[in-house]
């Protein structure tokens, strides 16, 4: 893990897949029904899918070369199998520590808005996010900067008070656009050596490494001191 960073972080924008949730293996069911019920018999390209994780879904159709058809059908798996993803070892503890510093929190997903928060909800943990927003609320998903920018502003932090934790390759390139440090999170299934390649501002492989990142509780850093007063 790279050292604290510099500066103060007053707000910490997350990826979801693969850092809050590990939700691989409902992805690959739902992403096998999915291709089924539109393309009929054959294996379905979970491997080839799986290395676009951390986009928008049509975007990786299009990539693919596949029928967008297939969203519904995975879509509808998703919901149904909300119950079966997982809050990842630690994360819940992390989140209650950042909302005891008095971090802002967002969420910045490749999913859609309305899912990402339905299953945060399911999970009962969206109420540690002041903000969930997903690829289908910006004008440009990820690797574009438009949805770290926008949990900016709705934040209302600098890019130089943030730090955005993701574990693909388009989190980092989403972050760095947009001005805010960009941390590579190591603990879900995802292959490191892409996101180790680029060069991230720091590697987290457990939850809690985030909190040394940070430095200390927000409440702990002293204020700065007024302006000397200029007479006239």
């Amino acid at each position: 893990m790279a050292g604290e960073l510099p500066g103060v972080t007053r707000a910490v924008v997350f990826d979801l897949d693969g850092v809050i949730v590990d939700s691989f293996e409902v992805m690959r069911r739902a992403f096998r029904t999915a291709y089924a019920e539109v393309m009929g018999d054959g294996p379905a390209p979970f491997e080839e899918y799986s290395k676009h994780l951390g986009r928008y879904f049509p975007d990786i159709m299009r990539i693919m070369g596949l029928p967008a058809e297939i969203e519904e059908p995975f879509v509808r798996e998703s919901y149904r199998l909300a119950g079966e993803v997982t809050v990842f070892d630690g994360v819940g503890p992390l989140l209650a520590e950042l909302n005891r510093r008095g971090l802002r929190l967002a969420v910045a997903t490749g999913k859609s808005g309305p899912r990402a928060r339905s299953l945060l909800r399911v999970l009962g943990i969206a109420g540690h996010f002041e903000h969930i927003i997903g690829s289908d609320e910006v004008p440009r998903p990820k690797p574009a900067p438009d949805i770290v920018e926008h949990a900016l502003d709705l934040l209302g932090v600098r890019a130089a008070e943030a730090v955005m934790v993701g574990d693909a390759v388009t989190d980092l390139r989403s972050a760095r656009g947009a001005g805010v440090a960009a941390v590579a999170a190591l603990w879900g299934e995802g292959d490191p050596a892409p996101l180790l390649a680029e060069r991230p501002d720091a590697v987290l492989r457990r939850p809690a490494d985030l909190l040394g990142l940070l430095g200390p509780p927000l409440d702990s850093v002293p204020a700065a001191a007024p302006a000397a007063r200029k007479d006239p």
